[in-house]
């Protein structure tokens, strides 16, 4: 609804004319972001505690950023509980099992998060697009997707769906820079340049998804990602607003003092071999090439 002074529905022309929004700046950013993730570590710290089971899904766009945000959201996280899930393309023995069989097994137990980089919403999307499935095998996966989570709900999962949202320019945009970018081309997979050409078959793909797995126990929450910092604040403060949690963070730690080391004595260093400090200044790289420092 636009307010008294019609700004709000001069913002919504403007953002329909393609006007980019500020992007949010960096210092501002990492200032939030460590914020963040001292309250994600409390949130593991209590779900241990607890024994709460965790379940984050992270779906969307090519590029969208959902493997920046898992990353931002896991850095501070103890690995033992907090697991990340991202599945292959299925195997032989695989293909002949219950769609949601394999993974089933990546649930968690309790004290445990899990977060799936991709999802049984792969048939969904990826699969009815590019015709991995049968028309046959994806309706079945529509009628059962929302009764499968249903079940998890009731068994006690806390369970959140992300959709990363991205425009159709600034893919692309992200597109170039990983193929251009040594660092990033990895991240330029053959199935990422399929999907590329099928923006509007993705499209639609996604809208009938949403419109049979949309439910109550497990509503989609989307995430609009073109500025990946805005995003990634977005989505990290939603999971902290959505799973009730108290501030379970144990104390300092007083250490005693250290035993002494009675009459042991460390090897002189020439009896291994340790890389000199300066190492890096002179080593013959990959290339061929040697370092030099800058």
């Amino acid at each position: 609804m636009a307010g008294k002074d019609g700004k709000a529905g001069k913002g919504a022309k403007e953002q329909a004319e393609g006007e980019a929004r500020p992007r949010l700046k960096r210092a501002a950013y990492e200032e939030r972001l460590a914020e963040l993730q001292l309250e994600l570590v409390k949130l593991q710290y209590w779900v241990k505690q607890e024994g709460l089971k965790v379940v984050l899904i992270f779906e969307g766009r090519d590029a969208a950023g959902k493997g920046g945000t898992i990353k931002r959201l896991t850095e501070p996280l103890n690995p033992r509980g907090a697991t990340v899930v991202a599945l292959p393309a299925p195997s032989d023995r695989e293909r002949t099992e219950w769609y949601f069989q394999r993974y089933v097994e990546h649930l968690p137990a309790a004290g445990e998060i899990v977060i799936f980089d991709r999802s049984w919403y792969n048939r969904g999307g990826v699969e009815r697009v590019l015709g991995f499935c049968t028309e046959e095998e994806y309706r079945e996966w529509l009628r059962a997707c929302p009764e499968f989570e249903r079940m998890l709900v009731r068994s006690g999962i806390i369970l959140l769906k992300y959709w990363f949202s991205v425009s159709d320019a600034e893919q692309e945009q992200r597109f170039q820079d990983r193929a251009h970018d040594p660092l990033k081309r990895w991240k330029l997979s053959p199935m990422d340049l399929k999907s590329r050409e099928k923006w509007v078959e993705f499209s639609k793909a996604k809208d009938e998804m949403f419109s049979w797995t949309d439910i109550p126990e497990a509503p989609w929450y989307t995430i609009e990602a073109d500025d990946k910092r805005t995003a990634r604040l977005n989505c990290i403060t939603h999971i902290l607003d959505r799973i009730q949690y108290q501030d379970a963070l144990p104390g300092p730690i007083d250490l005693p003092a250290r035993p002494a080391q009675a009459d042991y004595q460390r090897p002189p260093k020439d009896q291994h071999r340790v890389l000199d400090q300066r190492f890096w200044e002179q080593a013959v790289v990959g290339d061929g090439t040697t370092t030099s420092a800058s």
